[in-house]
């Protein structure tokens, strides 16, 4: 298990006696170099602390690449850099795409952090200033991720960036997965129909398309990648285990950038298929 850390991780009570990011730091961040530990907080659970190298970092997994970042303690707006706490972040993700340019690398990059980019309802905003300091990043080095994963709404948002080069870029809000499901809108309201427009195209700023959501059940995330496509998929928790198949997906061609059509899994049906049929010719 990974974690990025998110403002209830910095945020602490005047009368809680401890630094902030202390707990985080010290389920998520062990020293290895120390041995492997269980923690307090796992309970009675043998369940030792993650060795994450700090409360932003880089993880590397088979064709794809998730650059992780902090976006602080606020309730609104996320923050990754300014005078109080430097400009540390900043520096990191252009090293980190720096190193995605130099090496060529062809898997799909993520951007994981707390604080939505974009948000849509009545509890939560979007988070304009860090997206635009990040893309600041992005269009300095030449490196754009394909898809941005956040949480902090308490529910499940689904927005494409339209860029002026021709590219989408999926912009998702998962928020769901433990706190109570949070609504969009007020008790009474109308229910948000999409896909709709979120926000139109301007000299300086891209169109964003606001094309799904969920407010009314826990879910989660599953990604799916491989050499050319990068599929990102909205189970309902009520779906439960025995239900395969989401609600909502987006699949992104990785060398084109743009929203395309999945190519499944050949997962044995038409092998199966084809003996049957062989069986029942035998007849």
């Amino acid at each position: 298990m990974l974690a990025a850390a998110g403002n209830h991780d910095g945020m602490i009570s005047p009368l809680a006696h401890a630094m902030s990011l202390a707990a985080y730091l010290r389920n998520f961040c062990s020293d290895p170099a120390n041995g492997y530990t269980v923690t307090p907080e796992a309970g009675g659970l043998s369940r030792t602390a993650q060795i994450q190298p700090g409360v932003f970092y880089t993880f590397d997994a088979p064709f794809v690449r998730v650059l992780v970042l902090y976006s602080n303690t606020l309730e609104d707006p996320g923050v990754i850099s300014n005078a109080d706490i430097g400009t540390s972040q900043i520096k990191y993700l252009k090293a980190a795409l720096m190193r995605v340019k130099k090496e060529q690398f062809a898997g799909a990059l993520l951007f994981a952090h707390h604080h939505p980019p974009y948000a849509a309802g009545d509890q939560h905003g979007s988070s304009i200033q860090m997206r635009q300091q990040m893309d600041a990043v992005c269009d300095a080095v030449g490196v754009w991720p394909h898809a941005v994963l956040a949480g902090h709404a308490h529910n499940y948002q689904r927005f494409t960036r339209h860029r002026s080069d021709g590219t989408d870029i999926p912009y998702i809000i998962s928020g769901n997965g433990g706190h109570n499901v949070q609504k969009l809108q007020a008790s009474g309201a109308m229910p948000l129909r999409t896909p709709q427009v979120f926000q139109v195209k301007t000299a300086s700023d891209d169109a964003v398309t606001f094309e799904n959501y969920d407010d009314t059940d826990y879910g989660y995330l599953r990604i799916v990648v491989n050499s050319a496509q990068l599929r990102i998929e909205y189970h309902p928790a009520s779906d439960s285990a025995g239900a395969k198949t989401p609600d909502d997906s987006v699949t992104i061609d990785l060398k084109a950038r743009r929203q395309t059509v999945y190519t499944p899994n050949d997962l044995g049906t038409p092998a199966r298929a084809r003996e049957a049929r062989r069986l029942l010719n035998r007849r």
